[in-house]
């Protein structure tokens, strides 16, 4: 059972801090995560053709990405182990890593039908951008991030450790990089309470609002940032958001209030821990492979990468932000993913 407890922190001058530590399954380093039988499911073969029969169904209903539910996509025989891995992002580890999707035995444009399909079991699927994409396609599209309008994800470089929008992020990957490309999560618990444990005084500092830029996606009239703490309590329990980028740029801004050196400095230590080798499980995706986290309980990274010359073997991955059916992971204001723009 989650719950916060009293800290004993090591206190520095002059600071204090009624926060407290949580303890939680989601609390865990990477040595508690050593064993990756732990948090991988691979899929049966009676499985597999299990979600290719319903994807058939579905396609032969007219069912899209945008109008599949739950009950439009049966899946009797997964729906225990479904429920399995909605309890571990729940009240568990916050994480799974899913193997064998059947991605080759389905066509690629059967492939995301699939992928909704399943997805719908655990949630509904939000927007993820301005333009209300219910699918992201997580590739490099041979653009440069000169702005903060080009959003990491469609380059090659590098995400540091960050959270997403929504209750639950999946990614699906069709298509690995020839080199790179490593996903790493990190519990945001056990970062909250080492940062607890050695310098309280920024855990106050990430309570409080910092301000965030919308990317060039703000609907007419609306401010180009935004103010949101990084730290919110959901239910008695910290709610982890942060993109350290879009806190970044929005100092393009001139009216944007400065960061300071203290929510500089804490920015850089969430960073710090969460990069720590003692702190994070790395994962090499590959065809077939589903990641899913708990937004608010797992940090995670994508190493930079080097893709093939042919355009069919670059890396590919199809990510799914979803507000969970059975749970809330983040504040509402974030459950529902992006807003889309409105002229």
């Amino acid at each position: 059972m989650e719950k916060a407890s009293p800290s004993t922190q090591r206190w520095l001058p002059g600071m204090t801090s009624a926060r407290t530590f949580v303890t939680s399954p989601a609390v865990w380093h990477a040595h508690d995560m050593a064993d990756p039988g732990q948090w991988t499911v691979e899929l049966s073969d009676a499985e597999r053709y299990e979600i290719v029969d319903a994807t058939k169904r579905a396609h032969e209903k007219r069912h899209t990405m945008a109008s599949i539910v739950r009950d439009d996509f049966e899946l009797p025989s997964l729906a225990p182990k479904v429920a399995e891995w909605v309890d571990v992002l729940h009240r568990g580890r916050g994480f799974v890593l899913l193997r064998r999707f059947p991605t080759d035995l389905l066509p690629p444009e059967a492939v995301e039908l699939a992928y909704a399909g399943l997805g719908v079991q655990l949630g509904t699927p939000v927007g993820q951008d301005a333009a209300g994409s219910l699918l992201g396609h997580v590739r490099d599209e041979g653009v440069r991030r000169e702005s903060p309008a080009v959003r990491l994800y469609r380059t090659r470089e590098r995400q540091d450790f960050h959270t997403d929008g929504s209750d639950i992020v999946g990614l699906l990957c069709l298509q690995r990089a020839r080199a790179g490309g490593e996903s790493r999560i990190a519990s945001s618990y056990a970062v909250h309470n080492e940062i607890l444990r050695t310098r309280p005084d920024l855990i106050e500092v990430l309570y409080e609002p910092m301000y965030w830029d919308r990317n060039d996606e703000q609907s007419s009239g609306e401010p180009a940032y935004y103010p949101l703490p990084v730290l919110n309590d959901v239910d008695g329990l910290p709610r982890f958001f942060y993109i350290g980028w879009y806190i970044r740029d929005a100092q393009r801004h001139p009216d944007a209030p400065r960061l300071t050196r203290e929510q500089s400095e804490a920015m850089e230590t969430i960073e710090a821990t969460a990069n720590d080798p003692r702190f994070y499980v790395e994962m090499d995706f590959q065809p077939g492979d589903i990641q899913f986290i708990a937004n608010a309980k797992i940090l995670h990274s994508r190493e930079a990468y080097e893709d093939d010359e042919d355009p069919d073997r670059r890396r590919h991955l199809l990510r799914l932000w979803l507000t969970a059916h059975d749970f809330a992971s983040v504040d509402d204001t974030l459950r529902a993913g992006i807003p889309p723009r409105v002229s």
